[in-house]
């Protein structure tokens, strides 16, 4: 991976361009228009976006096949949301007491193999980790990044998010698990983790990464400890941050927010040039302390 492309390789209106594109704000006609202006000696701005989009076995850090975990795909209904749902779920081989649970949430693609990876090294941690699929009702993670977005766009989120409530009471009940549930999003799913928050009194901790901020004028009923990931170059995003964290201070929550100098939005994903190794492993270490200290 030493020779890996980084941000720095790229110009930051580039990534600018890639960051509204891969978030549905452009089209891919107007992302290549753009991105022409910012491209270097032999690359297009096709070859531009290539070498932007995720490569998934680069960033596979735990088979699928690890003998230390017990790894399926598993199908509960969910009767507020899209009827059923389905997802990853990831534990430790050898369960020796009831463990910590914690549900993944993916970011607009659906359940791709980065965040099954991800699930991965969550069990590995020594947590029970659940990851649905939102994409599942229209036919589940489709393999083509462009084509997922595309669908992502057509969920109705009202479902979804119920769908995703429903993810956290499924893990409550695993009779393996201790019934403290902590959640980790990226993105979209970063989100979803503030969403869940203001929902459910009774989640025992959240981590979004570089997501929407919560509904400020929920913040009142988070009951769960907050440990917040932010990239120092993602304006869309950040433009919340402020008024949610002075909001979660004068509401009296348990929440610490870290922002990560020089780091792009994305920053965690290993899978893509963004991917920033010294940032991506100091917040997966502050996670997973988070997670330990809350969830045991």
């Amino acid at each position: 991976m030493s020779d890996r492309k980084t941000a720095k390789d790229f110009h930051p209106e580039a990534l600018r361009l890639f960051d509204r594109y891969v978030h549905g704000d452009i089209s891919r006609r107007e992302f290549l228009t753009g991105a022409a202006k910012f491209t270097v000696a032999g690359m297009t701005a096709l070859t531009l976006l290539q070498a932007l989009a995720p490569d998934y076995a680069m960033g596979q850090q735990i088979q699928a096949d690890d003998p230390a975990l017990e790894v399926e795909y598993i199908k509960y209904p969910s009767p507020k949301g899209y009827g059923e749902l389905r997802g990853y779920l990831a534990k430790p081989n050898k369960l020796r007491t009831k463990l910590p649970l914690v549900l993944v949430v993916h970011e607009n693609r659906g359940l791709n193999p980065h965040i099954e990876d991800v699930t991965r090294r969550l069990a590995l941690a020594g947590f029970i980790a659940f990851a649905p699929d939102a994409l599942f009702p229209l036919g589940g993670y489709p393999g083509d990044e462009d084509k997922a977005r595309e669908l992502f766009a057509t969920l109705d989120q009202d479902k979804t998010r119920q769908d995703f409530i429903e993810s956290v009471r499924i893990l409550q009940k695993l009779p393996q698990g201790n019934g403290k549930v902590g959640v980790v999003g990226f993105c979209y799913g970063g989100g979803m983790s503030n969403f869940l928050a203001t929902e459910l009194p009774d989640l025992a901790a959240a981590v979004p990464f570089y997501g929407r901020q919560g509904d400020l004028d929920k913040v009142a009923a988070i009951k769960a400890p907050l440990l917040i990931h932010y990239a120092s170059d993602d304006e869309r995003i950040n433009a919340g941050a402020q008024a949610y964290d002075e909001a979660l201070k004068a509401a009296g929550k348990d929440a610490q927010s870290f922002v990560y100098p020089d780091t792009q939005h994305g920053f965690h994903n290993d899978t893509t040039p963004r991917y920033d190794k010294a940032a991506a492993e100091l917040a997966w270490q502050r996670t997973l302390a988070f997670f330990k200290q809350h969830l045991s």
